[in-house]
């Protein structure tokens, strides 16, 4: 019977792992490999934000690596193994889709959203995991980038009602932070300024996504502007055969409108 490619992925994991294998894979551990899990789901989104096929199924096996190693690890300490990953991940899909593995109906994502909320109360019920006080946000990871983080806290806390409805209503509340921090600037008082500035984030993060948008994604691609745009003016610079301390302001301006024309 031929190998699948899950198989020969899982034998390539194994004999890297294995005593006359490669000695920084086989030095690996679930925590030495934290920082790589999160390094590659950022390289997988920026594949998708360049809609790079390519890039992105380089990126997807790179992530899948990830999983994979992790699960190699905890089969050599006897924890499980990586059919156990996957044997869970199947199962869960089936819990949480009963709208279509079992008698449920659901019209709208925000219906499957309430159902698969549903799912994980009685998972959480069955497992005991539900059985002290436990906080409603706890379900928002603490391990997010922050613009991530706010916006799943006000998603959260919208299942609830605990919400502005629509981002013309929140939009208020940037302008309202925002004189908070005018006032704490005037006053030179640094702390509350650093309070207030995290207030108007958190409130501009919410409007973005009562109007559907991400906000990190939307900070990630003004990043890639300015990255673009300064890029530019060191262009100009070298032209000039100056460098950029020397260039000027003016010229400097110049060189950045000149980049955004193309982008209009």
């Amino acid at each position: 019977m031929a190998t699948s490619a899950w198989d020969e992925l899982l034998g390539l994991i194994r004999r890297l792992r294995a005593p006359d294998g490669c000695p920084w894979d086989r030095a690996q551990t679930h925590r030495s490999l934290r920082k790589y899990a999160l390094e590659e789901a950022r390289e997988v989104c920026q594949a998708v934000d360049s809609e790079d096929m390519d890039a992105l199924a380089e990126e997807l096996g790179d992530l899948l690596l990830q999983v994979v190693l992790h699960a190699a690890i905890a089969e050599e300490d006897g924890a499980f193994g990586p059919d156990d990953v996957v044997r869970r991940l199947a199962a869960k899909l089936v819990r949480r889709h009963p709208h279509v593995f079992g008698e449920l109906t659901a019209a709208s994502p925000e219906e499957v959203a309430a159902l698969w909320a549903s799912a994980k109360a009685a998972e959480r019920a069955q497992t005991g995991a539900d059985s002290g006080p436990r906080p409603f946000l706890d379900e928002v990871p603490r391990d997010l980038p922050a613009l991530a983080e706010a916006q799943e806290l006000g998603r959260r806390a919208a299942q609830v009602g605990f919400d502005w409805g629509e981002a013309g209503a929140a939009w208020p509340k940037v302008a309202e932070e925002s004189r908070e921090l005018e006032a704490a600037m005037a006053a030179g008082d640094q702390a509350a300024a650093e309070d207030e500035l995290g207030d108007v984030l958190f409130a501009v993060v919410n409007t973005a996504r009562l109007l559907g948008l991400d906000a990190e994604l939307a900070l990630y691609r003004t990043n890639a502007k300015f990255r673009h745009r300064f890029a530019a003016i060191e262009d100009a610079a070298r032209k000039a055969g100056r460098d950029l301390n020397g260039l000027g302001l003016d010229a400097m301006e110049a060189a950045w409108q000149a980049a955004k024309r193309p982008e209009r």
